[in-house]
């Protein structure tokens, strides 16, 4: 029901999983198995994988930290967006690709649930897609330290207010992966 009626695709975004962004992650490998099997799932539907890969002064781009994590290998012929924001649409060219794929749903996964992950599903929102966000397939590193709660908190929270997010014409919603629907029926 996207407000993008020319979009009737849906595309699966992987955000950030890279060796630095989750290297202490909370359940990081429970999540990057669950990413990798909805790759997997994605690819065997003919579903566009969208790849968003970070760098910025403390994520060098080329360095080890920051390539992608082993378990998940990227396809040449998947579109990867390299980005500088939080929100995967700043300043790169994820539009583009995925108006150029009719896409107009994004089931989203990756890193990290505080910051790109939330960033990212409200971008998209306001852009005017259908977001789903998996729940079991978002992460985050422990920032406790710095005032905020504990990540298996952070994703929760994250997790239920996404569930309940509301706009004319759009969408949103979380599901677990086994229960992601590529075509828009969850």
């Amino acid at each position: 029901m996207t407000t993008l009626p020319e979009r009737t695709r849906t595309a699966l975004l992987v955000i950030d999983v890279q060796k630095g962004v989750v290297a202490d992650a909370h359940r990081r490998d429970e999540v990057v198995a669950a990413i990798a099997g909805l790759v997997d799932r994605a690819r065997a539907e003919g579903i566009p994988v969208v790849w968003i890969q970070h760098s910025d002064d403390e994520l060098v781009k080329g360095s080890a930290e920051w390539e992608y994590v082993e378990e998940l290998t990227r396809l040449d012929s998947e579109p990867l967006v390299h980005k500088s924001y939080g929100d995967s649409f700043e300043a790169t060219d994820l539009e583009e690709v995925l108006a150029g794929a009719a896409v107009g749903r994004l089931v989203v996964t990756g890193a990290e649930s505080d910051a790109c992950i939330r960033s990212t599903i409200h971008g998209a929102f306001v852009r005017g897609y259908d977001v789903t966000l998996v729940g079991d397939a978002h992460t985050a590193g422990d920032k406790s330290a710095w005032g905020a709660p504990p990540v298996e908190q952070v994703i929760a929270h994250t997790n239920l207010y996404w569930r309940w997010q509301s706009a004319p014409g759009r969408t949103a919603g979380v599901v677990e992966a086994k229960e992601v629907s590529f075509d828009g029926v969850e």
